[in-house]
């Protein structure tokens, strides 16, 4: 079984950015519990974003950088959702169709709430690694879209964007462990969405879940790899963001339970292991099944890159199923590269207004999946500026006809 890693990756921040004060004040929120998001922004969906658009415009880069014979060598699409548009075709029909990917590449979706791109990566990685044909490729990306939980503190930390992730055999950023990947999972109501444009959350039951499938899903891990050691082992950890301020939490209950640290110790372990994952999140925001790619190409960038280096990953969905596994970071410039393209499109992002912002969460997930006809609103104000100010190519949703969503290139077509 060949050795299979992360051999480029891209995400996609979105086009506009509002701050999380912003949506506190608006909301009538009490500021005093702002600091404990650890968040600064977020980014915003427009209207002519879903989850195909968001996947494309995050794989874009990794496609444009590949020859047409390399292109062809990605022989598997995972895409990993909570978002979904349709309850038989999936979404990465229209990834495939969109980026030009070959006929031969198989496609699939991957549903499993916030967990679900990391058991598509899963998938994806034994994939390559048992490939008959050296040189295989495998692209996963997550494809979600938020719908603002208005008027609550879920809706500051609901963030847009993708991930998505090249798999090969000549991994440059980072190599994964095949089968070493600790599981813990239950059956719980802490969040669901019964509607495509309805998300139900019950913010304790999910951070209790969230902490013992944490604990859960690292003891079986380590029980697979007799001898681990949370401490020793691993040089970085990443974890499914929701928020900055529950990986906090979540870091200091795992070492309260697993080492006899201080909490002086704790709260700088968590300041040299952990929060390099969270600095991205802190500006983008929670991209559901995405946030552990965010977490994990944050501490890539955010970290020394002259040593290869150890990570624990943990991905968590609700419902739930979760999962820890292993990564070694490779040394070299590819991550330095990746830090520079996502710092230059946060950077490119349009700030909107409250009143902008407050529109755009009413307008959120519309056209909702199951719509038969509908066409897009793009005259938002300062909104519609977005397109002329950004000149990055993006694939746009132009509306839907008979059921058929149909998109467009805006700016150069790959």
């Amino acid at each position: 079984m060949r050795a299979v890693g992360i051999e480029a990756a891209s995400v996609y921040v979105g086009q506009a950015v509002v701050g999380v004060p912003t949506v506190f004040e608006g909301r009538g929120l009490d500021a005093s519990r702002y600091e404990n998001l650890m968040m600064r922004t977020k980014s915003v969906a427009l209207p002519w974003e879903d989850p195909v658009t968001n996947a494309v415009n995050a794989a874009r880069p990794i496609i444009e950088a590949l020859s047409p014979r390399e292109r062809d060598r990605i022989e598997y699409l995972a895409i990993g959702t909570e978002s979904g548009i349709d309850l038989s075709k999936t979404i990465a029909n229209y990834v495939q169709r969109h980026l030009g990917l070959s006929n031969n590449c198989g496609v699939f979706e991957v549903k499993q709430a916030c967990y679900a791109a990391f058991a598509a990566l899963e998938t994806a990685v034994n994939f390559v690694a048992v490939a008959p044909r050296p040189g295989t490729r495998a692209l996963v990306i997550n494809a979600d879209i938020p719908h603002p939980v208005q008027g609550t503190y879920y809706e500051p930390s609901q963030g847009m964007g993708s991930v998505a992730i090249l798999l090969g055999d000549h991994p440059e950023l980072a190599v994964f462990e095949p089968g070493a990947n600790g599981h813990y999972t239950f059956e719980v109501m802490d969040s669901c969405r019964p509607r495509y444009t309805l998300e139900v959350v019950d913010t304790d039951v999910s951070l209790l879940a969230y902490l013992e499938c944490l604990e859960g899903a690292f003891l079986d891990y380590a029980a697979k790899k007799p001898g681990t050691d949370i401490m020793r082992d691993f040089e970085l950890l990443c974890m499914h963001t929701p928020f900055g301020g529950m990986v906090k939490g979540a870091h200091r209950s795992l070492l309260r339970k697993l080492t006899n640290l201080t909490k002086d110790q704790i709260d700088q372990d968590f300041l040299d292991r952990v929060e390099p994952s969270i600095r991205y999140g802190m500006r983008i925001g929670n991209i559901y099944s995405g946030s552990v790619f965010l977490a994990l190409t944050s501490a890539l960038a955010h970290s020394d890159n002259t040593v290869a280096r150890r990570i624990g990953a943990f991905s968590y969905g609700s419902g739930c199923g979760s999962q820890f596994t292993g990564i070694t970071a490779l040394p070299g410039p590819a991550a330095a590269a990746l830090r520079a393209r996502i710092d230059a499109a946060l950077d490119r992002r349009v700030e909107l207004d409250w009143d902008t912002y407050a529109r755009l969460a009413d307008l959120a997930g519309r056209p909702a999946a199951g719509t038969r006809d509908a066409t897009v609103d793009a005259d938002i104000g300062l909104v519609a500026e977005v397109a002329a100010d950004n000149a990055a190519p993006r694939l746009v949703l132009t509306g839907i006809s008979d059921y058929r969503r149909e998109y467009r290139w805006e700016g150069r077509t790959p």
